[in-house]
């Protein structure tokens, strides 16, 4: 997903075409990165001194329920990247220190559905943490 789908998106579910909201897609867009709100937040202050955390909360919990971003707790916060793909499963390896991202091709759920023979699995999630190369 780029920012141009991302905005089509928020047009065909009936929200408004912001600057703010623009923006915000594209600061979390050039961040390749899980960050939370105050890092948003802080990252668009030059742009939007007065920008508030309920406006930065808002938007992302709306820019979530669209899966324009997506989340991850970390250190008991919420954190939000912009989201990579809708076409392909995948799960991500997650920086401690710097938040980066990096695509994981593999996925547990095989050998999870073998284990859980005649159980309805609704979703999962995976992910795996740690430090990259830079931050090691």
């Amino acid at each position: 997903m780029n920012v141009s789908e991302a905005i089509q998106l928020l047009k065909d579910h009936g929200y408004k075409y912001t600057g703010k909201r623009v923006d915000m897609l594209e600061f979390l867009s050039e961040h390749d990165k899980y960050m939370s709100a105050k890092e948003i937040l802080e990252g668009m202050k030059d742009t939007y001194p007065n920008m508030s955390f309920d406006t930065i909360y808002r938007n992302l919990a709306l820019f979530e329920e669209l899966e324009i971003v997506e989340t991850t707790e970390l250190f008991g916060e919420k954190h939000f990247r912009f989201s990579c793909t809708h076409e392909e499963h995948h799960h991500h390896f997650i920086c401690l220190q710097c938040g980066k991202t990096r695509k994981v091709e593999i996925c547990p759920m095989d050998h999870v559905r073998n284990e859980l023979q005649g159980y309805s699995i609704s979703g999962h999630k995976f992910e795996v943490y740690g430090y990259c190369n830079k931050c090691h």
